[in-house]
């Protein structure tokens, strides 16, 4: 699984604050928080909430360079948890 600029490009184009990242099954996903709570998303892990990655890059239009280092380092942090 890998934490692309691409999924952190979908978790700010989201239209909710809301949304969220989530890692299940080795996977991946952006979804609606509400989503949490059906038997499909049952055991997803949390990563960053789209209002929490808005808050960390400073604004909702980041700079391509300032996504590609957070996806690394939200990259890291999941290489970290399967270690």
């Amino acid at each position: 699984m890998k934490i692309d600029e691409a999924l952190v490009r979908g978790l700010l184009d989201a239209p909710s604050d809301d949304t969220v990242l989530v890692l299940l099954e080795g996977r991946a996903q952006v979804v609606e928080q509400a989503a949490l709570n059906s038997e499909q998303y049952h055991g997803a892990a949390v990563l960053i909430s789209r209002a929490e990655l808005v808050e960390r890059l400073g604004t909702q239009s980041p700079a391509e360079g300032d996504v590609t280092r957070l996806s690394a380092s939200l990259q890291n942090a999941v290489d970290k948890l399967g270690a």
